[in-house]
């Protein structure tokens, strides 16, 4: 089965049953939202609030900074409250966020709900992907791309009725997009109440990954010192003090670039370094959305399980490499060249999503001891945050500043850190499958053996 046939056949027998049918209906209908202030929040701020560029980017600024906080302050709470409740919170929270914008004025005054706007949203994806390892179980990767797939649809909607809405271009028109939004977290609230609370625990046991995983532990052995992995028997149950985990978040962060490379890079070199017409940005969007819904469950079959999210570790970096290398030789020919060049960056960028989608979460969640995994998932989450408030300007005050130099420079950083990501990796995953492999007598003699830890 494959194409749409499969894809629809999956989204109607999803991983998880018909809590995960509502949970992705829910999903859908919170992304439209989304679609329609992500393509409207701009002018509504400048047409409606009355504010100059310096006062929307602090804005924008300001909601980059919370965002970070949203995603280990969620899982943080999910260890100890319910998960469904605190999603149904989220919701609630941006509705509630995006009331005060309607009648907010000037920045002092906004500022606050753009935080809490953007502290629920991290907080409600990072619940969102709690929810589907306890749901799906070991089909997550599965579940993970059914979810992009019906996110970016519902972005696609959301951007449709914002044109509409943008067409009329009134202060009433603006408001009711606003108050779509507003809407959207509503239904989506209710949704997630018709949901049953997932259990923790669902997830495949670790020792199911030791077989998978053989290959690597005999080209990674684990030698006399080296870490366990994160389902060692001292694992720390904080990930504050867990300090591979919070390395492998530290690496994660410049393996999200690929998110700033299109949404800023390719519209804004587009425009100031090349001869391409204006009129293909628009293109770069439509090409990611139909590659995402056409591509996703084949990218993730690739990639499922623990060595496949190392490989697209390793296939992400060199996808990155590439559009870095076309952009830079984009400045060098005509308008035809340039569109080319472009074009086929925008594929290339979209390939490295399609592969970063999988892998990062993946391995945030393989590398998480179950026991503490909603709070290390919360940690994981912060490095999607972080690259959207470093990403930008790094692109724009770094990388491009530097001219074709600077995409050359920053291909090949990705891709190092890539190999590096995918070496550490490895090695954490072995050391993991070789606890998992040995004999239940020795485990018991290993966790009898292990140092108490207090706190």
């Amino acid at each position: 089965m494959t194409g749409s046939e499969g894809l629809w056949a999956q989204l109607r027998r999803p991983p998880g049953g018909r809590d995960a049918r509502t949970m992705l209906g829910a999903l859908f209908v919170d992304r439209t939202g989304t679609g329609v202030w992500a393509a409207s929040s701009v002018l509504y701020f400048t047409f409606v609030s009355h504010l100059d560029a310096r006062q929307i980017g602090l804005l924008l600024g300001v909601a980059g900074i919370a965002g970070i906080a949203g995603s280990p302050l969620a899982g943080r709470l999910a260890g100890r409250c319910s998960a469904r409740r605190l999603l149904i919170g989220s919701h609630l929270l941006r509705l509630a966020a995006v009331g005060g914008l309607l009648y907010g004025h000037g920045v002092a005054m906004l500022l606050p709900f753009v935080a809490l706007t953007a502290l629920g949203e991290r907080g409600a994806k990072m619940l969102e992907m709690l929810f589907a390892t306890r749901v799906a179980g070991d089909r997550r990767t599965v579940y993970q791309a059914l979810s992009r797939t019906t996110a970016n649809a519902g972005y696609a909607l959301g951007a449709g009725i914002a044109a509409a809405g943008l067409a009329l271009g009134t202060d009433d028109a603006y408001r009711a997009l606003a108050l779509g939004n507003a809407v959207s977290y509503l239904l989506a609230a209710a949704l997630v109440w018709r949901t049953a609370e997932p259990r923790a625990g669902r997830t495949t046991p670790v020792a199911s990954s030791a077989a998978v995983l053989g290959q690597t532990a005999a080209a990674h052995p684990v030698g006399a010192g080296q870490p366990l992995g994160a389902g060692a028997v001292d694992a720390p149950r904080s990930p504050w003090r867990d300090h591979h985990y919070l390395l492998f978040v530290l690496r994660d962060i410049p393996l999200c670039l690929d998110d700033s490379v299109l949404n800023v890079g390719l519209p804004l070199w587009l425009v100031a370094h090349t001869t391409a017409p204006h009129a293909l940005v628009p293109a770069f969007l439509a090409v990611n959305t139909v590659l995402v819904v056409v591509l996703q469950l084949r990218v993730s079959a690739a990639a499922e399980g623990p060595r496949g999210a190392v490989r697209a570790v390793l296939r992400y970096g060199a996808a990155l490499l590439l559009t870095c290398l076309l952009l830079a030789t984009a400045t060098g020919g005509g308008a035809l060249a340039a569109s080319l060049a472009l074009l086929a960056a925008a594929v290339l960028v979209t390939v490295a999503e399609l592969l970063r989608s999988v892998s990062s979460w993946e391995l945030s969640v393989l590398l998480a001891p179950e026991r503490s995994r909603a709070a290390y998932l919360g940690v994981a989450g912060m490095s999607q945050s972080i690259q959207k408030s470093a990403g930008p300007p790094l692109l724009t005050g770094v990388v491009m500043a530097a001219g074709p130099l600077g995409w050359l420079g920053l291909g090949l950083a990705v891709a190092a850190n890539a190999a590096v990501q995918h070496r550490a990796c490895s090695r954490r995953l072995a050391a993991l499958a070789a606890l998992a492999a040995q004999p239940a007598s020795a485990l018991t003699a290993a966790t009898a053996a292990a140092p108490v830890r207090r706190g």
